[in-house]
């Protein structure tokens, strides 16, 4: 039987159970004795809840929050013509848009890092997730004479947002070792591109729906406020490095100066943290640009009307939602099983399969806009491809962090890698693509064929940035087994076994 600290009987376990407590500590199964009396309704509730609390569980409710994460953030890029028509600005003024909320996000990532290596961090995931639910729901009423508000409050959500992304893979990689971490963090970064393509899909039809874009914000707060409920109630906080010690407890803490310091020093994590940057100027340009570039393409081929309607066409947004959707399920799941098998024949796999992945994707997305003026078809298929070859290292990324970072010190590398790749990445590359593409139309006469080339000029800028990508996960392969070995000896000499208790 197991026991509850005050002497009731919970039924359905064995002498062998163990009982996971709401603070995620475990205790022991005890064996049956004549003086505990049965639960009460409430306590059987509470029982029931905490069976429930497994690993796998876990790892399922925080993947489910990743992908509302995304599909929040990516839910305005589904609507962006209607937006741009509405409050009546150019390029460069939509694309503020990504680059106020990655900034946002950026500049909190390593506040957040700190307290989630110090502070209980499924209520800090709760609490950042009711606010940008908040925050997302009241910008749908914001007026059309008030862009800069609409502005701002993409910055709150970007805090938000930022809590989440820099907290909770730690606790999946505290839940979890070797192929098991490499499998769970597969499906938790499948989220990602699941997620912006759900975000797409969820705006386009929500505006088609209602017939007014702002009901595309008011969709996404009431899933991520239940995601909120589930964290709280069903995602334990387990000891940092509790996975990786089998049990042995951390002796010391370092400072977060300490901390950054040694981060800066290890060469895998700083070239794999610019490779990661790289991806993300490349993903955050698309997302916001690519839907946009592919409707100026039909306008262009007579299959589609400029959009002076009071909803604009949502076609082009729900297939590159979808094509997102499937590309990323293909990647994370091809890149997981590659890794896995290469580990066979190298210890360097990680990182050769990441550099491997995106020096093919720029060559496919390079394809994009040499073959989107003649056929539409033609582009989706390249964008397919080139996405699915870049969608492969997302997870692949953060287990190289996982196997080069000690456990105390991982949300703050989470964190601070995420502050680099979004400065470096998509913080200025949408509002750096608009800007380019402006300062072209204003050269030449505006037409609907040159608002079309001048995007894709502007958007050539991103195979070039993934090749260079690629070349810092190479770098990444010459010290990734080096940075390894520091970390697992670092970790057994920062760690005792728990000391043995006489009952």
């Amino acid at each position: 039987m197991c026991v509850e600290s005050d002497g009731c009987e919970i039924e359905g376990c064995s002498s062998s159970d163990e009982v996971r407590t709401l603070s995620g500590s475990m205790s022991p199964g005890l064996k049956s004795n004549p003086d505990l009396h049965p639960c009460k309704p409430g306590q059987k509730f509470r029982a029931a809840l905490l069976k429930c609390r497994s690993p796998a569980a876990a790892a399922g409710i925080l993947s489910f929050g990743n992908v509302l994460n995304y599909m929040d953030r990516y839910t305005v890029a589904g609507v962006v013509l209607d937006i741009q028509r509405n409050y009546d600005v150019s390029d460069s003024r939509i694309g503020l848009l990504q680059t106020v909320f990655i900034c946002s996000f950026m500049v909190a990532a390593p506040i957040f890092g700190y307290l989630g290596d110090r502070f209980n961090r499924k209520v800090i995931l709760s609490c950042g997730i009711f606010f940008w639910s908040t925050v997302t729901l009241l910008s749908s009423f914001i007026g059309k004479e008030h862009f800069w508000l609409f502005v701002l409050s993409r910055g709150l959500v970007g805090i938000g947002e930022s809590s989440y992304s820099s907290i909770s893979p730690t606790i999946i990689g505290d839940l979890f070792t070797s192929n098991s971490r490499t499998m769970m963090l597969s499906v938790f970064y499948l989220a990602i591109p699941l997620g912006s393509g759900l975000g797409y899909i969820l705006g386009s039809s929500a505006k088609e729906a209602a017939g007014d874009w702002h009901w595309a914000l008011r969709v996404s707060p009431i899933l991520g406020m239940t995601a909120a409920a589930l964290i709280l109630l069903f995602v334990p906080d387990p000891k940092r490095g509790s996975a990786d010690q089998l049990g042995g407890r951390i002796r010391t803490r370092t400072s977060w100066i300490c901390d950054m310091k040694a981060l800066a020093k290890n060469r895998s994590y700083v070239f794999s943290s610019l490779a990661s940057a790289a991806v993300s100027f490349a993903t955050g340009a698309f997302g916001i640009w690519i839907p946009g570039y592919l409707f100026r393409a039909r306008v262009v081929q007579k299959t589609a009307e400029a959009c002076t309607k009071e909803i604009c066409s949502s076609t082009d947004s729900m297939v590159f939602g979808a094509i997102t959707c499937v590309t990323g399920l293909l990647g994370v799941v091809i890149g997981a099983l590659t890794t896995r098998l290469c580990r066979q024949k190298t210890e360097r796999a990680d990182p050769l399969v990441c550099a491997v992945s995106m020096l093919g994707s720029a060559i496919f997305i390079c394809l994009i806009f040499v073959v989107a003026k003649k056929s539409i078809i033609g582009a989706y298929v390249c964008i397919f491809i080139g996405e699915t070859l870049l969608f492969l290292n997302w997870a692949i990324t953060a287990d190289i962090l996982m196997f080069v970072v000690i456990p105390t010190r991982r949300a703050t590398a989470v964190a601070f890698q995420s502050f680099t790749s979004h400065l470096l990445g998509d913080a200025g590359s949408p509002y750096l693509i608009g800007l380019i593409s402006d300062a072209l139309q204003q050269s030449y006469t505006t037409s609907a064929l040159w608002r079309f080339l001048s995007l894709g000029y502007a958007l050539m800028l991103c195979p070039f940035i993934i090749v260079l990508g690629g070349m810092f996960f190479l770098a990444t392969a010459l010290y990734f087994l080096d940075d390894k070995d520091k970390a697992e000896n670092q970790c057994n000499q920062s760690t005792q076994p728990p000391s043995s208790v006489r009952v």
